[in-house]
């Protein structure tokens, strides 16, 4: 009996500590990755705003396109999703550099946590199971629209 009441007793202990841990972990991850493309501001743009375009550079476009809604401005895309069931919140955002003919993409993606230890635990992962998706659709984009 002693066994198992130190066991109970120890298990408690355990998951307290991770929980408490687990505070000290962010509860919002931004996950950013940006890339120069040989291209005009207004034809980036004009890439981002047609929709029909998405298949071109973002993998996965054919499911994410009719389950989102997209907003634009003058140098921002936005849109949200849900991930793994996360609530992730993603820009594309279109900055004009002082090179002629260069326009810098960025492409961030907001993950807001729960408290929960494990959610904020795999947040550790978030980097590596999202950045080469995101690199790989920047880098579709920059070879599309230099071909044209």
């Amino acid at each position: 009996m002693r066994i198992i009441k130190l066991g109970i007793i120890s298990l408690v202990f355990f998951a307290i500590m991770i929980t408490m841990i687990s505070f000290l972990f962010p509860s919002h991850v931004r996950i950013s990755k940006a890339i120069d493309i040989n291209a005009t501001n207004e034809q980036v743009l004009a890439q981002l705003k047609d929709t029909s375009n998405w298949k071109n550079w973002y993998p996965g476009a054919d499911s994410l396109l009719p389950a989102v809604d997209l907003s634009f401005n003058d140098s921002l895309v936005g849109f949200q999703q849900i991930r793994e069931g996360k609530k992730a919140e993603e820009g594309i955002h279109v900055i004009k550099t002082e090179r002629p003919g260069i326009t810098t993409v960025q492409w961030y993606m907001d993950i807001k946590l729960h408290w929960y230890p494990w959610e904020k635990f795999s947040s550790l992962l978030l980097e590596s199971r999202y950045g080469p998706f995101m690199e790989k659709g920047l880098g579709k984009m920059k070879s599309f629209l230099e071909k044209q």
